[in-house]
């Protein structure tokens, strides 16, 4: 009689970070959903959610050393639904679903360029943490369409920008998001937190100052920080310029620590992108 199979506490522990993974894809699903029905504040606030889940399932794999490709390959195909058709799907509901018949064309190269830039770093590989994205992150271009809806309903743009006018400004806004994420621009990735190093504890105050107004101000301070995020990214390049070609293939792999519920190794060089979280090789230097 065969003994029965102990259950094995790796795979257990494999599994993990890949519902959070899932969980991202549920709320972008969801928030579709709720925008096919007309509330598009919830819909908006679902996606923000998935951008939490997002980076988390690539701590959870890094600190429990359980990256692996076909984790990466996952996160990747839930980050375009997530950031790429669930905020482009919001948008035409929002704005150009009544706007004309070809309005739609604006989400379809939103999406193209997230689908593309996940591709482009999917083939990548990388050897160590960055600290910079080569374009901008389709999570932070997908966040800021989101909570696009919510910032309008605050005091503060019926008081700012009552005199912009709204469908002109999104068109402007999608068609630099779907420039910047397929560019060369330089964009700082999410800072590490600690108290280690004054650089770790200066990446915990932004954290916490982030947390801060964005529980507090939510409405009001998550879209101007998307705005202002990407800004950074196109003043940078003015003022710096652009890296080397060189640079840019050193640089490009973007890419988060890998999850999966694969039965094997890890693979410290994966790929995937996730808001600054990264696996390091096997065997290498990880994070400095």
């Amino acid at each position: 009689m065969k003994p029965f199979p102990r259950p094995s506490i790796r795979r257990a522990v494999i599994v993990v970070p890949s519902l959070f993974t899932l969980f991202n894809l549920f709320f972008g699903i969801w928030s579709m959903v709720l925008a096919s029905r007309g509330d598009f504040y919830r819909a908006g606030w679902y996606i923000l959610v998935g951008g939490i889940l997002d980076v988390l399932d690539g701590r959870v794999a890094r600190l429990s050393r359980t990256g692996t490709r076909f984790g990466a390959e996952l996160d990747s195909l839930v980050d375009v639904v997530t950031f790429g058709v669930a905020p482009a799907f919001l948008i035409y509901k929002l704005e150009f679903a009544a706007a004309g018949a070809a309005e739609w064309i604006f989400c379809y190269f939103y999406v193209m360029a997230a689908t593309i830039r996940l591709a482009r770093f999917n083939i990548t590989q990388a050897g160590h943490s960055k600290r910079h994205f080569v374009g901008l992150p389709s999570p932070a271009a997908g966040i800021t369409l989101a909570t696009f809806y919510p910032f309008t309903t605050t005091d503060l743009y019926r008081e700012a920008f009552r005199y912009l006018p709204r469908h002109h400004t999104m068109q402007l806004l999608m068609i630099l998001l779907t420039i910047l994420m397929v560019s060369n621009v330089r964009y700082a990735a999410l800072p590490r937190a600690g108290l280690r190093t004054v650089r770790v504890v200066l990446g915990l105050a932004t954290v916490l100052f982030v947390l801060g107004f964005g529980l507090l101000e939510h409405d009001a301070f998550f879209f101007p920080l998307g705005v202002a995020y990407l800004a950074y990214g196109v003043l940078r390049a003015i003022l710096v310029g652009f890296p080397a070609e060189e640079q840019i293939e050193a640089d490009a792999a973007d890419i988060a620590g890998p999850i999966g519920i694969t039965h094997g190794e890890t693979s410290g060089h994966a790929y995937g992108e996730r808001l600054g979280v990264i696996a390091p090789r096997r065997g290498g230097a990880g994070r400095e």
